[in-house]
C-alpha cells in the first residue's frame, strides 16, 4: 500500500514479534532499540516528538509519536572544480564546470566561487528532498532489526540472519498504513498476536495510534513498568490477606516481569515441616528455581506459603496453584534429603574430600587453595589475633563444596558452610567468615563484617589471580571467562574497607611465590613478571574505581602512578588532590615537577655526587629536596602500619609545595645541559632524583590544568 501525507504528522509502530525471550535479554534489547532508533531518526532528517520501546517475552516494540510527514530538506554546498578551470579567461564556463553543474543538479550560473587554502573553487548549492516517513522507516526499521544484539542469538531454518529468538511476525505502521518491509522471510504488516490463552490467534490493527489500547484488550499488558508494579502490588495484597508481608527482590521481580505478557498472582503453600530446614534451603528453590516471591511473618519469620505469578487470567489458576505447589514440594523433598544426609558429617571432616576437586588443571585441587588462602590470610592478619585462626577456616571455608545441598544449589555456598559449621559446633567467628570470604559475590554486593573474613576474601581472590596469570588464562578484550575483573574489584574493595598493613602487591608477590613453591613457576624472572601483570590488572580496577567516583582521569593516573599496593591509601591520596587541585601553590608546585621530569627523563644513570655541584642553587635544591624526602618519607611512606588519611596526604602535598622556589631559582641560575659531560650527567641524575621525591605521594607531573 503506498504512503500518503495527508496529515502533517502521524504515530508509527514496530512490533516484533518472537518465541519467548529470555527475561535476562529483555530491558537491555529495548534500551538497545530505542538507542537506535533516536540516533538513526536524527542521522535521516526525520523528526518525531518522542520514541519509546516497551515489550513482554513474545515482542520488542518500538513507538514513535508524531513523526513528521516527511524528512528536513538538506542543504549543502558541493566543491567543484579549481576556478581556473571551470571558467575560461573571459569567464565563460567550461566544459568542467558545465559538467560539475549538470552532476550536482544545479544552474551553472548559480555556481559560485569561494577561496581555499588550495586556491579558488567552485561551488553549487545542492537541495535534497526529504523523501516521505513511510519511505524512511521502511529502510529504518529493518536496519534496526538486523542491528540488534544479544547475549546470545541463533539461527532458524535456512537462515543466516541472527536473532535472540525466532521472529514469527512484524507489525509496522505508519498511521493506518502498513510500512511494507521484508526481513528474512517475514513481511511486515498489520498483523499481532494477543495473549496466547486470553486472545489466542491473529489479529489486524488499523492504525498506530490503536495499536497499545487494542493489545491490551487482547491480554497484553506492553508496559514492563506497569507490569513490575501490577506484579508488586497484586503480591503484597495476597500477603497482607494471609497476615503476612511479600519479600519482594528486585532481581526476582524484573525477572517474572519479562516471563508475563497479563501477571495474575497466587498463593500457594508447602508443608509447615519444611521451615525446619535452613531458611536457606526453602527460599532458594523458591526464588531461583521456581520463581516465587517469600512470605514472611510480621516478626520475620517464614510462613509456608509462597507468592507466584502466573501469565494470564483467573480461569486456570487453581490448577497453576496445585501444579506449582506439586514442584515445589518435590524441591524442598530433595532439599531436606540432601540436608539430612550432609549433617551425619561435619565439615571438619569432608577436609580430605577437598583432595579431589579440582580446582584448576593446572594450579591443583581446592584442598592446595585452601591451604594457600589460610597462609596468605595468616600474613594479612599477622599480629591479629584471628590470625590463629586463619588456616583451620581456611580449610573449612571450601568444605562445603562437597556437600549434597551445595551440589545441588550451587548459589549456597558459604551460605551452607556457615550453617553447618554453627550446627557443628565450630566458633562462630569461624562460622562467620566461611560465610564471608566469598564477598562480595556482585557489584554493591555486602563486604564482609569481620577481619577474619575479610582476610580470606582478599587471600582467596588474590591467589586466584596470581594462579591464572601464571598459566596465561588473562582476560582478552571482554571476554573474562573466568571473572578474573570480578575478583581483582572484589580483592581491591575489601582491603580498601579493612586497610590491611599488608599491601596487595606484597600478598600478590606471596601467592606467586606459594604457587612457585609447588613446581607451578619456576622461572623466578617469570614470578616477577606475573606479579606486575597482576598489579597491572589490578591498577586497571582501581582506576575504573576512582573514575566512578567522579575523580579526573589525570588525578587518578597521578594518584596510580605513585603505587597502589594499598587501595585504602590510593583512594584517599584521590581526595586529598582533589582538595587542592584548585589551590594555586599546587599548581605551581605541579607546573615545577613537570619541568624536573621533562629534563630528567634524559638522565643516564641514578648515582649523583654533590661534590660536583657548582652553582649555590645545586646546593640549596639538593638541602631542600633531602630534607623534603626525609619529613615525607617518615610522615607517610614510612608508616608500615598501612592507612595513610586525606589530610596526611594534604599536609604532605603543603610541605612538598616549599620546593617549589628552589626548583624555579634552579632553573633560573643552572645550565643542565652542559658541555661538561660530567658536570650534565650530575645535574641530569639529581633531577631525576628529585623526581622521585616530587613523587612520592602522588606524580605531580601527570596532572593537567586548563591551558596547559
Amino acid at each position: 500500500m503506498a504512503i500518503s501525507d495527508d496529515r502533517l504528522t502521524r504515530d508509527a509502530v514496530l512490533e516484533i514479534g518472537v518465541e519467548e525471550l529470555p527475561a535476562r535479554f529483555m530491558r537491555q534489547a529495548l534500551a538497545d532499540a530505542r538507542e537506535y532508533m533516536v540516533a538513526a531518526l536524527a542521522c535521516a532528517r526525520l523528526e518525531v516528538s518522542e520514541v519509546r520501546s516497551c515489550g513482554t517475552p513474545r515482542r520488542i516494540i518500538v513507538q514513535l509519536r508524531a513523526v513528521a510527514a516527511r524528512q528536513s530538506d538538506l542543504v549543502r554546498e558541493v566543491r567543484g572544480p579549481a576556478a581556473r578551470a571551470a571558467f575560461d579567461s573571459e569567464g565563460r564556463p567550461t566544459k568542467a564546470a558545465l559538467g560539475f553543474a549538470r552532476s550536482a543538479g544545479a544552474a551553472v550560473e548559480s555556481l559560485v566561487t569561494r577561496p581555499t587554502p588550495q586556491g579558488d573553487y567552485v561551488y553549487a548549492t545542492v537541495t535534497e528532498v526529504g523523501r516521505p516517513a513511510g519511505a524512511v522507516l521502511a529502510e529504518l526499521f529493518p536496519q534496526m532489526i538486523a542491528a540488534m544484539s544479544f547475549p546470545k542469538s541463533m539461527r532458524w531454518g535456512s537462515h543466516d540472519f541472527r536473532f535472540a529468538r525466532p521472529i514469527r511476525w512484524i507489525l509496522a505502521l505508519l498511521g493506518e498504513e502498513v510500512i511494507a518491509f521484508d526481513t528474512h522471510a517475514v513481511s511486515s504488516g498489520r498483523t499481532t498476536y494477543g495473549h496466547r490463552t486470553l486472545a489466542p490467534g491473529a489479529r489486524q490493527i488499523l492504525s498506530a495510534e490503536e495499536y497499545l489500547p487494542r493489545l491490551r484488550e487482547l491480554g497484553v499488558m506492553t508496559d514492563p513498568e506497569e507490569r513490575a508494579e501490577s506484579i508488586r502490588e497484586q503480591a503484597k495484597s495476597l500477603a497482607s490477606s494471609i497476615g503476612g508481608q511479600a519479600v519482594i527482590d528486585p532481581e526476582l521481580l524484573e525477572e517474572v516481569t519479562f516471563l508475563v505478557e497479563w501477571p495474575r498472582a497466587f498463593v500457594g503453600r508447602f508443608a509447615q515441616e519444611y521451615l525446619d530446614l535452613p531458611e536457606a534451603c526453602v527460599i532458594t528453590p523458591m526464588k531461583d528455581h521456581q520463581r516465587y516471591f517469600p512470605v514472611r511473618e510480621p516478626g520475620g519469620s517464614l510462613m509456608p506459603v509462597f507468592i507466584g505469578v502466573a501469565n494470564g487470567g483467573d480461569d486456570a489458576v487453581d490448577v497453576i496453584r496445585a501444579g506449582n505447589e506439586k514442584v515445589l514440594a518435590a524441591r524442598l523433598a530433595d532439599a531436606r534429603f540432601f540436608f539430612e544426609e550432609d549433617m551425619k558429617r561435619p565439615l571438619a571432616d569432608r577436609v580430605a574430600d577437598l583432595r579431589g576437586v579440582v580446582f584448576q588443571e593446572r594450579l591443583g585441587t581446592m584442598y592446595e587453595k585452601a591451604v594457600r588462602i589460610g597462609r596468605l590470610a595468616s600474613e594479612l592478619l599477622l599480629g591479629a589475633p584471628e590470625a590463629a585462626l586463619a588456616e583451620r577456616t581456611a580449610l573449612l571455608a571450601k568444605t562445603d563444596l562437597v556437600t549434597s545441598v551445595v551440589r545441588e544449589f550451587t548459589e549456597l555456598q558459604g551460605v551452607m558452610g556457615r550453617e553447618y559449621a554453627l550446627r557443628h559446633g565450630e566458633d562462630s567467628t569461624v562460622a562467620e567468615a566461611i560465610f564471608e570470604h566469598y564477598l562480595p559475590r556482585f557489584a554493591g554486593d555486602a563486604l564482609p563484617a569481620s577481619p577474619l573474613g575479610a582476610a580470606l576474601s582478599v587471600a582467596d581472590k588474590i591467589d586466584t589471580l596470581a594462579g591464572y596469570f601464571l598459566i596465561g588464562l588473562v582476560p582478552s578484550g571482554s571476554a573474562d571467562p573466568y571473572a578474573l575483573r570480578r575478583q581483582a574489584a572484589g580483592a581491591v574493595s575489601v582491603h580498601a574497607e579493612w586497610r590491611f598493613a599488608l599491601g596487595i602487591d606484597s600478598l600478590a608477590a606471596r601467592a606467586v611465590g606459594l604457587f612457585a613453591s609447588a613446581g607451578v613457576a619456576e622461572d623466578p624472572a617469570r614470578q616477577g613478571q606475573v606479579v606486575e601483570d597482576v598489579m597491572g590488572f589490578i591498577r586497571a580496577r582501581l582506576k575504573a574505581s576512582l573514575e566512578e567516583a567522579g575523580h579526573r582521569h589525570d588525578i587518578a593516573d597521578a594518584v596510580l602512578a605513585a603505587g597502589c599496593g594499598r587501595p585504602a591509601c590510593v583512594f584517599e591520596r584521590a581526595q586529598a588532590v582533589a582538595q587542592v587541585v584548585d589551590e594555586a601553590w599546587f599548581a605551581a608546585l605541579a607546573t615545577a615537577a613537570s619541568r624536573v621530569r621533562n629534563i630528567a627523563m634524559n638522565a643516564r644513570a641514578d648515582a649523583f655526587s654533590p661534590a660536583l655541584f657548582q652553582d649555590e642553587a645545586e646546593r640549596e635544591l639538593f638541602d631542600a629536596a633531602k630534607a623534603l624526602e626525609a619529613d615525607v618519607r617518615a610522615s607517610i611512606e614510612a608508616r608500615m602500619s598501612g592507612f595513610v588519611d586525606r589530610t596526611a596526604y594534604v599536609s604532605a602535598l603543603e610541605r612538598t609545595s616549599v620546593i617549589s622556589p628552589a626548583i624555579d631559582k634552579y632553573f633560573e641560575k643552572v645550565m643542565v645541559m652542559v658541555d661538561d659531560e660530567a658536570v650534565r650527567n650530575n645535574r641530569l641524575a639529581m633531577l631525576k632524583w628529585v623526581s622521585g621525591v616530587l613523587s612520592m605521594v602522588i606524580d605531580l607531573s601527570i596532572i593537567v590544568f586548563a591551558g596547559g
